[in-house]
């Protein structure tokens, strides 16, 4: 019998990706800030090679823009765009819910409470990191009955884009608490059935976040002159 054990892998621009992925998430690298290569790769201690390999990953993902050779910032959104994000959110989740309550079993019901204890720590902890993360995962556990493959690889996408956007809704705005409240009646329709009610309530979730960040947005731009 083999003692070896089975192992995730991962190069260095994936480890060097990884880490400015939530630097952008987080915050920590604001949006429209300048990327330096040479700066990056005497901070990783590595040479310029995996570091453009990782922007380039990014900027696939969309979260910086990057030119070889002309440098790059990070991704800011316009107000519109930040708006689109969280429309084409509503439409593709409010979708998806519909689809998955009817088929959604015990052990769907257990992850999303599973899902929301952990949540609740992370609030309680004030652990921004994990916030966003979370939060994705709850929602892609309400959707995973309705067995959206492609639907759910295009969600992801979008939900990378709004990640930063819900830590900063949820850590500025200090909207832990109704947005938890709101996350658990979710799950209180769907295990009840209430496809139409569920649905209603889903769609003002993502509303209510959407208008609240973009008067948010609006106003520290406004401030800043930018």
């Amino acid at each position: 019998m083999s003692n070896k054990r089975i192992v995730t892998k991962q190069s260095l621009p994936e480890l060097i990706a990884n880490d400015l992925r939530e630097r952008i998430l987080s915050g920590e690298m604001a949006e429209g800030e300048v990327i330096r290569q040479e700066a990056l790769a005497d901070e990783y201690d590595v040479s310029r090679m995996p570091v453009r390999e990782a922007l380039k990953r990014l900027s696939a993902e969309g979260l910086v823009q990057w030119a070889n050779n002309r440098g790059g910032s990070v991704t800011k959104h316009s107000l519109r765009e930040i708006g689109e994000i969280f429309d084409l959110r509503s439409l593709i989740e409010v979708d998806m819910f519909r689809r998955a309550i009817p088929d959604m079993t015990a052990a769907d019901f257990a992850r999303c409470e599973k899902l929301l204890d952990q949540m609740q720590v992370s609030y309680d902890q004030n652990d921004v990191s994990q916030w966003g993360a979370l939060n994705h995962e709850y929602h892609s556990a309400l959707y995973m009955a309705a067995g959206r493959r492609l639907t759910s690889e295009i969600l992801d996408r979008i939900s990378m884009q709004s990640d930063r956007y819900v830590r900063l809704h949820l850590s500025v705005m200090k909207q832990r608490e109704p947005a938890q409240k709101e996350h658990r009646e979710l799950l209180l329709h769907a295990k009840a059935g209430r496809v139409e009610e569920g649905c209603a309530l889903l769609e003002r979730h993502v509303q209510r976040t959407k208008d609240e960040l973009l008067e948010m947005i609006a106003a520290k731009r406004a401030s800043e002159g930018s």
